[in-house]
């Protein structure tokens, strides 16, 4: 815990400071929600197709996801949301041609989550 999970557009592979996003996402984790920065995982998908829309082309699309364990106020969860879309502004260059879309979300992971370690 955190799990966070970026999709991203195909169209950003270059556009996308994915490494210093994460390591920018993981201090505000650690900073916003009391998470642990060991703890903190983030996974990146490159998604080949976006559609916005009635457009199949000219659009380009960032979401991120982060599961955190119950707990967190909802004060805390919205700090963090607008602080993860503040800081794909920064890590995520506009690309010319393309409208650029970003999203955020937390959420509380489900009870039923474990982990294991090796």
């Amino acid at each position: 815990m955190p799990q966070i999970t970026v999709d991203y557009s195909a169209s950003l592979e270059d556009a996308f400071d994915r490494h210093g996003f994460a390591l920018a996402l993981h201090a505000e984790v650690v900073e916003t929600a009391a998470a642990k920065i060991g703890a903190c995982k983030t996974q990146f998908r490159r998604t080949e197709d976006t559609v916005v829309g009635a457009d199949t082309a000219g659009h380009a699309v960032v979401h991120v996801t982060l599961g955190l364990l119950a707990g967190r106020t909802e004060a805390v969860k919205v700090k963090l949301t607008e602080a993860v879309v503040e800081l794909l502004k920064t890590h995520v260059k506009q690309a010319e041609g393309l409208e650029l879309h970003v999203s955020a979300e937390v959420r509380d992971l489900d009870p039923s989550y474990r982990k294991f370690e090796a």
